[in-house]
């Protein structure tokens, strides 16, 4: 237990993708490393900032971090979060790592945009055989569940893939009382009764030939789950999505485009553009939960609908923006659009033009507001 005042042991993790990308967090199988997510990693961090973490004694994480129990390796999640300052993620895991998701979607859905379980469960097997290698392993080491990892994760076709051989030395190589620690913890693991508590968005991803996690349940957590769709891949055993990283990959980005229609995606892009990252990002930290159906309205309609037109160019929208702004004495919207402005091409001189012809048609006493204000402005951008 972390001492009162302390900070929290952290697992090792990676980051891939836009820091100011929408968060996921992926979660690895037992006896894996983040390796595990590498097929998917480079589709994935195009439109989010992909983060993956190790389980205790795998990959680079130490193995004396606490794992009594699936929950430990939940709260483990939200101290990386916390950590690395997000708020809500979308969350992926596969087999263990799903079971984590799982957890994290009943007891925190605050923290949940969104949930995929990959080749997962809601109770994996009986008790006593998780026990039986917990035994195993802490008696021989690792070396025993990874001589046979490959008939449990890969079809035969698959076995001896370099890629397979790599994942089954990750196994080889994890700490053995902490990958006996994990199994007492899957031993104990049953959500069962409490999927239908889940609220965000899920998808359950399985593979039609794994012996690990058979297709039974995970129709099980599509049935459980409220509105969850369940996507199932041919040829794959429990590591499906390295064995078919495609159809896997194609199943996730599907599942999280669906929760940024179109129109807001796009919006979003625009908007960071035009506003840069830094104004955005702050705009984005102080959203409350009243002011979010404000934030996801401008987002898609002034940024995903009237700035992506493509009837006038960035530059024009700029113009009738300042000059919009000058005619209604919006001096904080003002201040903004004139950075804007700049990115969108326009010189000093332009804007000052655009000034002008607002006096004309504004008011003297609202341009001589606007000039103090952009200004301003310019000495900042350009000292």
């Amino acid at each position: 237990m972390t001492p009162p005042g302390a900070a929290p042991r952290l697992p090792h993790h990676r980051e891939d993708g836009a820091g100011s990308a929408p968060p996921l967090i992926l979660g690895p199988s037992l006896g894996t490393s983040l390796a595990v997510w590498e097929p998917q990693v480079p589709g994935l961090a195009q439109s989010h900032r992909v983060i993956r973490w190790d389980l205790p004694g795998h990959g680079g994480s130490p193995a004396g971090l606490p794992v009594s129990s699936v929950g430990d390796l939940g709260r483990l999640v939200l101290a990386l979060a916390d950590a690395l300052g997000v708020d809500r993620f979308a969350y992926a895991g596969i087999s263990l790592g799903g079971a984590v998701g799982a957890w994290l979607a009943v007891h925190h859905p605050e923290r949940v945009e969104s949930l995929a379980l990959v080749c997962s469960s809601a109770r994996f097997g009986d008790e006593q055989s998780w026990h039986e290698r917990a035994a195993l392993v802490r008696a021989k080491g690792t070396d025993p569940v990874a001589d046979t990892a490959a008939t449990r994760w890969f079809t035969p076709a698959f076995a001896d893939d370099p890629t397979a051989h790599a994942l089954v030395a990750d196994a080889r190589a994890a700490d053995p009382e902490a990958y006996a620690a994990c199994c007492d913890a899957l031993a104990a693991f049953d959500l069962r009764g409490e999927l239908p508590r889940i609220t965000a968005p899920t998808l359950v991803v399985a593979g039609r030939l794994d012996p690990a996690v058979p297709l039974t349940r995970a129709r099980e957590l599509a049935d459980s789950i409220p509105g969850a769709s369940l996507t199932e891949v041919a040829h794959a055993a429990h590591l499906a999505s390295v064995e078919r990283p495609a159809p896997v990959l194609a199943a996730l980005l599907a599942h999280l485009d669906g929760l940024h229609p179109p129109a807001r995606s796009a919006g979003m892009a625009v908007r960071r553009a035009v506003l840069g990252d830094a104004h955005v990002d702050r705009a984005i930290a102080t959203t409350t939960p009243f002011t979010a159906v404000f934030q996801d309205f401008i987002t898609r309609y002034a940024w995903g609908e009237i700035w992506t037109r493509p009837g006038l160019s960035r530059k024009t929208r700029s113009c009738i923006t300042l000059t919009a702004l000058v005619a209604h004495g919006h001096h904080d919207e003002l201040a903004m659009h004139v950075r804007a402005a700049l990115r969108n091409g326009l010189t000093s001189d332009e804007i000052q033009e655009v000034l002008l012809q607002s006096a004309i048609y504004c008011g003297v006493p609202a341009a001589n507001a606007a000039f103090a204000i952009a200004n301003r402005i310019l000495e900042e951008e350009t000292s």
